[in-house]
């Protein structure tokens, strides 16, 4: 949302400033003020993604920001309130148990749609089901004194690390979905982090919590959106509360790594977590995101073909290296068995390919000896744009977008992107636009992969940029 968001966050911190400043001495009070200015925050954002989806938006954060903030029992005493992300809580006469706590901004209107159908509201725990910020915002603002905060054991690490790198992320996430604030909030209301769990949960254990009669386990299981993934089973209702366990959709090719940065997911240890939800035969699904999931056979069924075509991309890439293939012609070869077939909408097999040879043999290919060197190519580009000619390279370019060859034209255009007397030229941004339309058809007509889609929207963007600053200036 650029300057928009930023300066509304100035205004959003002055009003938190005079909020404490009257009631330095209630916590209640100065929580009520901050949730009012979130609520703020909240509304001007969503306006703003309505227009954008007026505008012809095809962001899918554009179009979840704009979901009804409702509460509905989608299961046998639980209770779910839509958003961003999903919050759920288990009530009971002992106390309420919430899974998850959603993107900050919509906390208040959360809290306000949870109270209303919980009106006895006592919580003493909080699940977290992993340590991304559209499931943890709200702490902050849920926790009041005694309340247990439940997470994996590898959620502090996944959190220093998220925050640690947030600047880098966060542009990174910004190229991807422009309607990103220009740089990561830093007030404490709104900020990433600071979430200390009360009891942490190791991987591949359990926690079984009783109250007011009713039983939850959470058991600790590496996931599609990382290392520190928990996921909630009420046994008597054959319930599984996911959080992101499988990514935004199910069943789907998981994100073993995905493009926007993080660490890569341990594809063994996926596997063996869902062959623990398939022992499990849940009857419904209640994911992070989203609607349920009902039905058991139709999901035990998502559930094993997930798992054995995560294992089949691990097997045959590992055959693959073995037998002597290098990464490129196994990300080219290798792809799902008709009967394995999945969504590869969030995660991609391709990019599984490449994640897992990297998380086995790490960064050295053993092909190229520049990768052992702090010497980027950009370095050399200028001198082959020279001998080559930068004409000769665009009619090559041009030569293989005719032959429906774009990948192979986009590394000559990246040749001549990387010499900078190029890098601004009309002519090559307009066959980089060209070879980047030709990408984006292929993906919007292929597998549809969101994040293939949103890189090459981002770039169209760049070099559309480009095109019009240089137009502007010579007229």
């Amino acid at each position: 949302m650029g300057k928009y968001i930023k300066y509304l966050i100035i205004g959003v911190v002055g009003l938190v400033s005079i909020g404490v400043l009257t009631y330095q001495y209630s916590d209640s009070a100065k929580k009520q003020v901050q949730l009012q200015a979130l609520d703020a925050v909240h509304d001007l954002a969503t306006n703003r993604m309505k227009k954008q989806a007026e505008n012809g938006s095809t962001s899918v954060a554009a179009e979840f920001i704009n979901f009804p903030i409702e509460a509905t029992e989608v299961a046998d005493g639980i209770i779910r309130v839509t958003g961003i992300g999903n919050i759920y809580m288990v009530p009971t006469d002992e106390g309420n148990v919430l899974f998850d706590t959603g993107l900050v901004m919509q906390v208040p209107k959360q809290i306000a749609a949870m109270n209303k159908a919980v009106p006895d509201n006592k919580l003493t725990h909080i699940i977290l089901s992993h340590s991304h910020a559209d499931h943890i915002g709200g702490v902050k603002y849920w926790k009041e004194d005694g309340v247990e905060i439940i997470a994996h054991d590898q959620f502090t690490e996944e959190q220093r690390y998220l925050k640690a790198l947030e600047p880098y992320l966060h542009d990174r996430n910004r190229l991807l979905f422009p309607f990103m604030p220009e740089e990561p909030p830093t007030a404490e209301m709104i900020a990433y982090g600071g979430i200390t769990p009360t009891l942490k949960v190791n991987e591949g254990d359990s926690y079984r919590l009783e109250l007011g009669g009713k039983v939850m386990e959470v058991y600790a299981m590496a996931g599609a959106e990382g290392a520190d993934n928990l996921v909630m089973w009420l046994p008597e209702q054959k319930a599984l509360l996911s959080g992101d366990f499988f990514g935004p959709m199910f069943p789907q090719f998981p994100n073993v790594f995905t493009m926007r940065g993080e660490k890569i997911r341990k594809p063994v240890e996926y596997i063996r977590s869902l062959n623990r939800l398939i022992d499990l035969a849940p009857e419904v699904i209640l994911p992070g995101h989203l609607d349920p999931v009902t039905g058991q056979e139709k999901i035990v069924a998502g559930l094993t073909k997930m798992r054995d075509a995560v294992q089949y991309v691990h097997d045959e890439t590992i055959a693959g290296m073995n037998g002597g293939k290098t990464l490129y012609q196994l990300m080219e070869t290798i792809s799902l068995p008709p009967e394995l077939e999945l969504s590869q909408a969030h995660g991609r097999v391709s990019w599984a390919v490449k994640s897992i040879w990297e998380y086995y043999a790490t960064w050295f290919h053993f092909d190229r000896t520049t990768e052992l060197y702090g010497v980027d190519r950009g370095e050399v580009m200028p001198d082959v744009v020279a001998l080559a000619g930068p004409n000769a390279l665009l009619e090559k370019a041009r030569s293989y977008n005719k032959a429906d060859q774009p990948v192979r034209a986009m590394h000559i255009v990246e040749i001549l992107l990387d010499d900078p007397s190029q890098a601004s030229d009309p002519g090559v941004n307009q066959v980089r636009l060209e070879t980047l339309q030709l990408l984006l058809d292929k993906a919007i007509n292929g597998i549809e992969n969101s994040y293939e889609i949103y890189w090459l929207n981002a770039q169209i963007r760049l070099a559309e940029g480009v095109i019009s600053e240089v137009s502007n200036s010579s007229n």
